[in-house]
């Protein structure tokens, strides 16, 4: 057994594990943390997504031990005082789900995109996103609810408009978006 201790959703947890214990068992059967499904167990659904450290991760390919020190980010912990994530709020405004399995995987997913790039193109979307599989949509959804939510949270972060009335040069949505994203968006399978 190893000792561990892991800031999960704001709560530290100190805990004796084994040292095969994955984080997504950890998170599901010692925390109770359910919001994070168990998709395929091999790292290629992306349905466990979880952050850990402000990195996305597939929890099924990361060990509990490995965590151990680190901050985890659940789609439990997304919520802040009552209210949803704009990612979470988008999702289902943009109709962005069928089944919600993989749902979690995806928001979690987007939400380090958005962090890295809060301006995104549907490519960067996709391309961000192309770890993370859904077997009921066809993206279309998903990619309009992670670019909505991306303007929700450019929104929230503007400065208030002058109160003169005075103009102020914005730019067009989507010239943020920067070209050296990395190439492993959406498929990092270990911290």
């Amino acid at each position: 057994m190893n000792h561990i201790s892991v800031k999960v959703d704001g709560t530290t947890y100190e805990d004796e594990v084994e040292p095969r214990l994955l984080l997504v068992h950890y998170l599901r059967d010692r925390l109770g943390l359910t919001g994070t499904p168990i998709g395929c167990d091999t790292g290629n659904c992306g349905a466990c997504t979880v952050d850990v450290d402000g990195e996305s991760v597939k929890s099924c390919s990361v060990l509990a031990v490995q965590t151990d020190g680190s901050t985890v980010t659940t789609i439990q912990g997304l919520e802040s005082a009552g209210e949803q994530h704009p990612l979470q709020d988008a999702f289902h405004r943009q109709h962005a789900l069928q089944c919600g399995y993989c749902t979690p995987g995806m928001i979690m997913a987007a939400r380090d995109l958005l962090a890295e790039n809060p301006d995104p193109s549907p490519d960067d979307v996709r391309q961000a996103l192309e770890g993370n599989l859904c077997r009921c949509t066809g993206y279309q959804n998903i990619v309009r609810a992670v670019l909505a939510a991306a303007g929700e949270l450019r929104r929230r972060k503007a400065p208030p408009a002058p109160e003169d009335g005075a103009s102020r040069d914005v730019a067009p949505a989507g010239t943020a978006a920067t070209a050296a994203q990395s190439d492993t968006r959406g498929k990092k399978a270990s911290v």
